[in-house]
């Protein structure tokens, strides 16, 4: 059983007369319950690797299958649909509204799935350390406090799958070591999560980890 499925992921981009492969290739497959982590160096490919396996971008070969559920070469709206139901995601763009609080933005992503949670909107700004910051504007965030907040928005709705692009960058010890026992306990219930990481200490927790080297699945 799988939960997330990427076959000869290619993707290239234009500048001018110049072509740059991000990804060549890449394949990887993710069960149920899996903690992975994706590491390598900056430029390797791993934003562009996320982006593809959530179907916000689409890559120029291969395909991913969601749940068994093919994600690419499909709508907007048919992959948004998908995404809602299996994905918590937080790239390096982040997925805050900026006309809301860090505690609006976590309670409105509950509501948008039907749910109210008032318990669960605090714990989760809790455990990414923003207890202090929950009334603040997404405007008003430091690029740490963004990520951190983002992080509680894809936590929201507990997802089948977590995607997350550096979820513990610009964050003390003692908040990392929270949102890593948070990451064993979605393991525990059955809940796949994969971060793209520069932390040794995260990767260490990891059931495996992916590398990437110019857009290559170098090493596992």
């Amino acid at each position: 059983m799988t939960a997330l499925v990427a076959h000869e992921l290619y993707r290239f981009f234009h500048i001018g007369e110049d072509e740059t492969f991000a990804l060549r290739g890449v394949s990887l497959c993710l069960a149920p319950g899996e903690f992975v982590a994706l590491m390598g160096p900056s430029g390797s490919g791993k934003s562009t690797l996320l982006s593809c396996l959530t179907g916000l971008d689409e890559p120029d070969g291969g395909h991913v299958l969601v749940d068994g559920m093919r994600l690419t070469r499909r709508s907007e709206a048919a992959r948004a649909r998908i995404r809602v139901t299996n994905f918590g995601i937080l790239l390096q763009s982040g997925n805050l509204f900026r006309h809301l609080s860090v505690e609006q933005n976590v309670r409105f992503q509950l509501c948008l799935a039907g749910k109210t949670d008032d318990a669960r909107v605090h714990q989760l700004i809790e455990m990414v350390g923003l207890s202090h910051r929950a009334h603040a504007f997404a405007t008003q965030l430091s690029g740490g406090e963004t990520a951190r907040a983002g992080l509680a928005v894809a936590l929201a709705v507990n997802p089948p799958i977590l995607v997350a692009d550096e979820p513990t960058a610009e964050v003390d010890a003692d908040t990392e070591s929270r949102l890593i026992d948070h990451f064993d306990t979605r393991r525990r219930a059955g809940l796949t999560t994969l971060l793209a990481t520069h932390s040794a200490a995260l990767a260490r927790k990891a059931d495996r980890i992916i590398r990437l080297h110019d857009g290559r699945v170098e090493d596992e």
